[in-house]
């Protein structure tokens, strides 16, 4: 039996890295927003590229203009907010190019918007990335990993 077989007969989901980084408590963040959980539980990442993809299999249910942050509703239920920088709507788009397009089925590790991090940097704007459940209090665990990550490895694990 595999590891997706043990995952999936005890009730758990995996949900990947969108980005190649480092994971860090969501409270590292300085919008309370995200830092104190408002719009739900998660982790962010430091990015250390500037390659966004897809961290699970699901819809793309949004996918702002602006490119800076997404909505996935994944294949297990969970509705997920990946939020690239802070405050970054201000840059309206700038330093940021779209891959997809939103309301598409998308797998783990589909590219979704690409971006220049050195310019976000340059124009006065945090580069690290919430990654939250918004519908978190449906599901009875969320276990959140930290350190180092490459893009599609494993950042949050659900119980449902």
């Amino acid at each position: 039996m595999g590891l997706f077989d043990k995952l999936f007969q005890s009730g758990k989901f995996e949900i990947g890295s969108p980005v190649n980084g480092t994971i860090v408590p969501i409270s590292d963040v300085s919008d309370p927003t995200f830092g104190e959980e408002m719009v739900g539980k998660g982790v962010a990442i430091q990015p250390s590229d500037g390659k966004f993809c897809a961290p699970c299999d699901g819809t793309l249910i949004a996918l702002f203009p602006t490119g800076h942050a997404y909505c996935i509703n994944t294949t297990d239920g969970a509705e997920l907010l990946i939020h690239i920088g802070i405050d970054t709507v201000k840059l309206k788009g700038e330093h940021y190019k779209l891959i997809a397009k939103q309301g598409i089925e998308v797998k783990k590790g589909d590219p979704i918007v690409e971006v220049d991090l050195e310019g976000v940097k340059a124009a006065g704007y945090d580069i690290i990335t919430p990654m939250v459940i918004s519908n978190h209090s449906k599901f009875s665990k969320i276990e959140k990993k930290t350190g180092a990550v490459s893009a599609g490895d494993t950042a949050i694990v659900v119980s449902k």
